[in-house]
């Protein structure tokens, strides 16, 4: 939230050609209790002093010799990239408000002053700028928030996926129909599935060969949408030889409780069951 001291603490550029102006919105501004307060009386140095300066609020004549307001504030849109232009535009012009709205400014005041009313336009736009500042500084910090958590998020799947590879041969991923949405690892060249198959594919195109009494089991943990550990079923390869996989499971759920799917771990045992079911002779 923006408080008195924030206000009070602005920086202020006044603009006019008239020196007796100057002094007076000086004075007044003081006065109510403002210090960062810088002027100008050549309206040709605005834009420098503002690309240099970043100030809360530009206090600007509209009637200027040899350059008027009106080409200051096109000075300024050049300058202030941020696309917020913090102008209180000074006119004895009541024809040349619209205008200067127009060309950019955010309020106006009338000469002769009011000085009431000067301060309150004051003090308004600058919680409005500050506000508006303070919102720029919100969205960076969320921005770079996001990139950093985005970051540790594929570092942290990296290290994961790192982890599942030297864990196990293969980490899947199903959903609620149990299609396989995602797949790590070389499972699909050890079940002879070509690696164009698409992810929603590959439950139909591998089942033709397994053991239907081993798969019907495992059908049945994944219907009960229960764990499963270590879980071994075979299948005979193209060559008539037998393949054995060892595979653990876990159902996920979202936030509300749904079922989304299931995902978990698989590793090829084929040669340890091989070299169970055959062991050498003494």
């Amino acid at each position: 939230m923006i408080n008195a001291t924030d206000i009070l603490n602005a920086s202020i550029l006044i603009v006019d050609d008239q020196a007796a102006n100057v002094q007076l919105l000086e004075q007044m501004l003081r006065e109510a209790g403002y210090e960062r307060l810088s002027s100008t009386m050549d309206p040709h140095a605005v834009c420098m002093l503002h690309r240099d300066n970043h100030y809360d609020l530009i206090l600007l004549d509209l009637q200027m010799p040899g350059m008027d307001g009106f080409q200051v504030m096109e000075g300024l849109k050049e300058t202030e990239t941020g696309g917020y232009i913090p102008i209180l535009v000074i006119t004895a012009q009541p024809g040349h408000k619209l205008r200067a709205l127009a060309a950019g400014a955010k309020d106006f005041v009338a000469k002769p002053f009011d000085l009431v009313e000067v301060k309150t336009r004051i003090h308004n736009m600058l919680e409005v700028r500050l506000l508006y500042k303070q919102l720029e500084q919100y969205n960076q910090v969320l921005e770079q928030t996001v990139l950093e958590r985005t970051t540790e998020l594929r570092e942290s799947e990296a290290r994961f996926r790192r982890l599942t590879e030297l864990a196990s041969d293969w980490y899947w991923e199903q959903d609620e129909n149990g299609h396989f949405t995602k797949v790590y690892g070389p499972v699909l060249e050890m079940i002879g599935i070509a690696a164009d198959v698409l992810p929603g594919e590959i439950k139909e195109a591998q089942v033709m060969r397994w053991n239907e009494a081993e798969r019907a089991a495992l059908e049945a943990h994944l219907e009960a949408r229960q764990p499963f550990l270590d879980f071994v079923y075979s299948r005979v390869d193209g060559n008539g030889a037998p393949q054995y996989f060892q595979v653990s499971g876990e159902p996920m759920f979202d936030a509300s409780g749904r079922f989304t799917g299931y995902r978990g771990v698989g590793r090829d045992v084929t040669e340890i069951m091989c070299d169970t079911a055959h062991p050498p002779r003494v």
